[in-house]
């Protein structure tokens, strides 16, 4: 194959080269993941941005096969946090400095849970004197509602499709119009249209996935303009269909080995860009969200959720940190990354450079 750094200066990236980069072990990974590394602390420094996550409710309409909080699932204790409690996460998240808050849950787009959010969107910016930056991760809704939850406060929207390759995301969900490939992505262009950072991301391992869609959703991230990314190792659940065809899979540190290319990757193709460290790392490797930072990454998202809560959140099984409180998760988290040579970007927001320049062309 071409030589790694050959094909980065040139940026000749191609499908083939991609999939012959996502396939490298040993001393050949060890070099790619190093000049990722090394490009980010050159070009953007060593902060990692925090957002405060609260998975604030697992009621959800929708069934992926995946997914443990599926509404199939009826071995799942739903909760739905109350107002007050999210509003304590937020202000939690501001006195600790983290910049930045994400609210996330099940998805739902019905008219009470859209005009909660709006609701608790001007409430967070009121009693955080506007410091707080807001992230969403609320599925899909209708344009209208994009544009509603940014004029109250949102910023960043994270919406993952999980594969960009249609095929194989149909695999991933029934047949049935409120889990349609085409609307995911009509959902993606809205949020862009509608003035957020936009982010997405993927799952890496799943079965029957090849190393060419991989290299496919790579292309897709830089095709579609993104501004920020979460990708992590697919991990099964076994309250899932998917869960069935778990002899297909490749071995968890396989997955885990492939996510760190496709961070380092990532970096390299579209250096302006967010990555988060995603939690599905460390499921894998103890050292797993620090390996991916050291690959390129430059997001944590510390759980604020209450950690009474945090077992009835299972996307996938062996989900770490769901035992530790608000304080813990914070600590540990400035601990390793010392112990990395990063620091945390307090009291910044942390905004995508890439989506500045996006909007300056």
């Amino acid at each position: 194959m071409k030589d790694i750094f050959q094909i980065v200066e040139s940026g000749s990236w191609s499908i083939e080269n991609l999939e012959q980069l996502l396939a490298l072990r040993g001393d050949e990974q060890k070099k790619l993941l190093s000049l990722a590394g090394n490009f980010l602390l050159k070009s953007r420094g060593n902060e990692v941005y925090y957002r405060g996550l609260v998975e604030f409710s697992n009621i959800c309409t929708k069934d992926c096969f995946y997914c443990g909080i599926r509404k199939s699932n009826k071995n799942v204790d739903r909760y739905d946090l109350s107002d007050d409690a999210i509003l304590d996460a937020a202000v939690f998240a501001y006195e600790h400095h983290y910049g930045s808050f994400v609210m996330q849950s099940g998805e739902r787009d019905d008219p009470v849970f859209v005009d909660r959010i709006d609701r608790l969107l001007r409430k967070i910016k009121e009693k955080t004197n506007g410091k707080l930056g807001i992230t969403l991760s609320l599925g899909e809704q209708t344009p209208e509602t994009y544009r509603r939850w940014f004029k109250s406060g949102a910023h960043r929207y994270l919406l993952r499709i999980e594969t960009s390759d249609e095929a194989l995301y149909r695999q991933l969900h029934p047949d049935d119009e409120k889990h349609r490939f085409r609307k995911r992505m009509d959902c993606l262009k809205a949020i862009q249209d509608a003035g957020y950072q936009t982010g997405t991301g993927v799952m890496i391992g799943l079965p029957g996935q090849t190393f060419k869609q991989l290299a496919g959703d790579l292309l897709f991230f830089k095709n579609f303009d993104v501004d920020m990314v979460g990708m992590g190792p697919y991990i099964e659940h076994e309250d899932t269909p998917l869960y069935f065809r778990r002899s297909e899979l490749w071995t968890p540190r396989e997955r885990f080995l492939t996510t760190l290319n496709m961070v380092a990757l990532l970096r390299l193709m579209m250096p302006d860009i967010n990555i988060a460290a995603t939690t599905a790392m460390q499921a894998i490797d103890p050292m797993g969200r620090e390996k991916a930072v050291q690959a390129g990454a430059n997001v944590m998202m510390p759980n604020i959720t209450p950690s009474n809560l945090r077992r009835n959140y299972l996307l996938y099984q062996n989900k770490p940190c769901t035992d530790e409180g608000a304080e813990d998760c914070s600590d540990c988290l400035s601990i390793r990354l010392e112990m990395i040579g990063r620091r945390p970007g307090f009291d910044k927001w942390g905004d995508s450079a890439h989506f500045f320049n996006r909007m300056r062309e």
